[in-house]
């Protein structure tokens, strides 16, 4: 069966951990170390301005729920009163 082998690599292959894949030297992980920092710091960035974003539209929410509240409560207090000035003739 294993002559007959078209996929390549046999299974047991595959999963050989013998051959372990090898460090990265020091060389590679200066080169990569500044464009990471770089992401690091775009990623940072765009994190600072979602946040920034999400304060305001709480605020923007707070405010408006708080407007919306009030209305309620005048047209409520109107309806009561024209109910009271009703009730006493």
């Amino acid at each position: 069966m294993e002559g007959n082998n078209t996929y390549g690599a046999s299974w047991a292959d595959q999963w050989d951990y013998s051959n372990p894949d090898p460090i990265p030297n020091a060389a590679d992980t200066k080169k990569n170390g500044g464009t990471s920092a770089k992401y690091k710091q775009k990623v940072g960035e765009g994190l600072g301005k979602t946040k920034a974003v999400a304060s305001t539209g709480i605020k923007k929410v707070k405010e408006g729920t708080t407007l919306g509240f009030h209305w309620i409560k005048d047209k409520y207090h109107k309806t009561t009163q024209k109910n009271k000035q009703s009730s006493n003739y």
